[in-house]
């Protein structure tokens, strides 16, 4: 009996998911072996959120009451990118430890090496956005809206997680040094501070309010407000009048461009 070319198809994308599984559960036992450091990077968002709300909500918004349900949103969307920092410094010191060389030895697809990676950091990000959003509720913070647009929201936040996980992945494996993946890393602050995730673009000069909006992050953010309230997001371009979009849009450039280039820079990791 011959072996069809779907079987063969079949059997390989099997094997490819069996692999990845297990690459994901090697970045999981990381972070038993690291609780301490694990536990910082799921608070960090919290933190951020009870020093926007708590100590500068009442400057910018009135009241912290009002400024919860503007910035817990943004926070969300805050989680979602810092989150990258590990992917790119994990990604770094496996290259850089010779771990990543291990790897190529092996009898293993490449895909896997990098979906591994991909998959644990999804799952993080799903624990993150969790822990903010309880700490979200603590305050008061509530979405008005149904089931299906909350779902909807958090649905566009990890996809936009998955986008720049990719552009993370590349970034990790091209910076060849911890200390080049630490400068890299400082890049996520200026992305995160020129967008909507913290101030209402109209409260800008128009001419940076309108570089913020474009921000990928400020299209996810406004696109989670929108869908968490019910009500358009506030803003002073076409970009924050067709956020829902751009939200599905930018993470699907990012996974476009970045995915082929992450896989050209792992097998041309020297």
């Amino acid at each position: 009996m011959t072996t069809t070319s779907y079987e063969v198809e079949s059997r390989d994308r099997g094997l490819l998911f069996q692999e990845s599984v297990i690459l994901t559960g090697r970045a999981i036992r990381h972070w038993r072996a690291r609780p301490v450091t694990f536990s910082i990077q799921l608070l960090f968002p919290v933190l951020v959120m009870l020093l926007m709300g708590g100590l500068l909500g009442g400057a910018i918004a009135g009241t912290t009451g009002e400024y919860i349900s503007f910035v817990v949103p943004g926070i969300l969307a805050f989680t979602v990118l810092s989150g990258i920092e590990t992917t790119i410094s994990a990604v770094t010191n496996d290259a850089a430890k010779t771990v990543t060389d291990r790897f190529r030895t092996l009898p293993i697809s490449r895909g896997p090496v990098l979906l591994g990676r991909v998959f644990a950091d999804m799952l993080t990000a799903v624990m993150e956005l969790t822990v903010v959003t309880v700490a979200g509720l603590a305050p008061g913070w509530r979405p008005d809206t149904g089931p299906s647009s909350i779902v909807l929201a958090y649905l566009l936040l990890l996809w936009l997680r998955f986008g720049m996980l990719w552009a993370g992945v590349w970034i990790g494996l091209k910076a060849g040094t911890p200390e080049a993946a630490t400068t890299a890393q400082l890049a996520i602050w200026p992305v995160a501070f020129l967008s909507t995730v913290f101030v209402d673009p109209r409260t800008m000069p128009p001419w940076l309010g309108a570089i913020a909006e474009c921000n990928p992050l400020s299209a996810t953010a406004s696109a989670a407000r929108e869908l968490f309230t019910g009500a358009p997001a506030p803003g002073l371009t076409i970009a924050a009048d067709h956020a829902a979009l751009l939200a599905f849009g930018w993470p699907l450039i990012l996974t476009v461009v970045f995915v082929p280039l992450s896989v050209y820079a792992y097998r041309r990791l020297s």
